[in-house]
């Protein structure tokens, strides 16, 4: 699929306020929202647009365990390892990486001692050598 200025200028709006509306996107680019909502659906088809969703700060969500994990794993067992975080709740982002991670895990837990039971878990599964965790302090930019 080719992305052209217009889907753009549409994503750019909705990742500034996805509840901007259809009516609203279609007057600032000078198009019909029916056009709007076409590019929005074709966008979302094709997973150029892959959900709409919130932005909040887990720490004033009583998240005091806000981290990111660095994981470091076996290269044969990366994807089993993927498959494993993709399906945890405690893991809001996981990316695979180059640098200094294989994997980088955006992880919500309520306390320390939950972060620690997480990391302890994670350091148990097979194929895992290292996780390095940084916690956050105050989350400057979401």
């Amino acid at each position: 699929m080719s992305v052209d200025e217009k889907d753009r200028q549409i994503i750019e709006i909705l990742m500034g306020n996805s509840r901007t509306p259809l009516t609203e996107i279609a007057r600032r680019l000078g198009i019909t929202d029916v056009a709007v909502k076409k590019r929005i659906r074709k966008l979302e088809e094709e997973r150029v647009i892959r959900k709409f969703t919130l932005v909040v700060d887990p720490m004033k969500l009583g998240y005091k365990g806000f981290t990111y994990l660095g994981i470091d794993v076996e290269p044969d067992q990366l994807f089993n390892i993927v498959r494993y975080l993709s399906g945890k709740d405690y893991v809001r982002t996981l990316a695979i990486t180059t640098g200094d991670h294989m994997l980088m895990a955006e992880v919500w837990a309520r306390d320390s001692d939950e972060l620690e039971n997480i990391v302890k878990e994670l350091e148990s599964r097979p194929g895992v050598k290292r996780v390095c965790p940084a916690i956050v302090l105050e989350l400057v930019k979401p």
